[in-house]
C-alpha cells in the first residue's frame, strides 16, 4: 500500500484528490494539509511513501517545505497550478522527486504517484521543456559529465525508472555489465544512487 499525503491550501482540490486517490486498490490517503508548515508536520508524523504538494500555499509555501523535508524518505511530488514555469527548476533542485500540473489527468496522476514511489523521476512535458528551455537558476554544473555512448544509453535507461535486469535486455548485455555500467556513471556524476542519476538526466536534457 502506497501511503499519500496531500498538501493543497484549495479544501475542494484535497477532497477531489483523497476521493479519486482512495478508490484505488494500492494507494492510500493518510492526511491532509492546508499549508506547507502542517504539510512538514504530517511528513514527520505519519511518515507517508509520497507527498502531493501544491507550491502556492499560506504560512510556508511548497519551496520551503521542500527545502524542510530535504534528507526524507518521503517521495515528494508538486502538484500545482500552470502559471510560473520558472517553478520547476527550484523545486527539482530543492528534492521534488516529480512535476506535474493540476490539469493532469486523474489516471496519469495515479501511475505518476506510483512510479515516483517506485523511485523515477517524473516531469509533466510542459515541465520538462521548462526545465530543458533553461527558465530559472541554470545547473550547477556547466558540462555534463564525459559518459561514453553506452553509459548515457544507461543513463537514459535509469532515469526511465528501469532495473539492471531491464537495462540488460533493453542493450543486449549481461547484467553484470549493467551493474559496472551503473557504478561507472554513479562514479562519473558524482551522486550517490539512482534517483540522483536521474534528477542529473533531467537536468541536462539526456532523459
Amino acid at each position: 500500500m502506497i501511503r499519500i499525503v496531500i498538501a493543497d491550501d484549495h479544501p475542494v482540490v484535497r477532497q477531489g484528490l483523497r476521493t479519486f486517490l482512495d478508490l484505488q486498490d494500492d494507494l492510500e490517503v493518510v492526511g491532509e494539509a492546508s499549508d506547507g508548515a502542517q504539510a512538514v508536520e504530517l511528513v514527520g508524523e505519519l511518515k507517508p511513501d509520497v507527498l502531493l504538494l501544491d507550491l502556492k500555499m499560506p504560512v510556508l509555501d511548497g519551496l520551503g517545505a521542500l527545502g524542510r523535508l530535504s534528507g526524507t524518505a518521503t517521495r515528494i511530488v508538486v502538484l500545482t497550478s500552470v502559471s510560473d514555469r520558472s517553478d520547476v527548476g527550484p523545486a527539482m533542485r530543492a528534492g521534488a522527486s516529480g512535476f506535474l500540473y493540476k490539469d493532469v489527468d486523474p489516471p496519469a496522476l495515479v501511475q505518476a504517484v506510483r512510479a515516483v514511489h517506485g523511485g523515477q523521476v517524473l516531469l509533466a512535458p510542459e515541465a520538462a521543456e521548462a526545465m530543458m528551455g533553461g527558465n530559472g537558476p541554470a545547473p550547477a554544473v556547466p558540462n555534463p559529465a564525459p559518459l561514453t555512448e553506452r553509459e548515457r544509453e544507461v543513463l537514459t535507461l535509469i532515469a526511465a525508472g528501469r532495473s539492471n535486469r531491464e537495462i540488460a535486455r533493453a542493450l543486449s548485455v549481461a547484467e553484470k555489465t549493467v551493474k559496472t555500467h551503473v557504478s561507472n556513471v554513479l562514479m562519473k556524476l558524482g551522486v550517490q544512487d539512482r534517483t540522483q542519476a536521474a534528477l542529473y538526466a533531467v537536468r541536462h536534457g539526456l532523459a
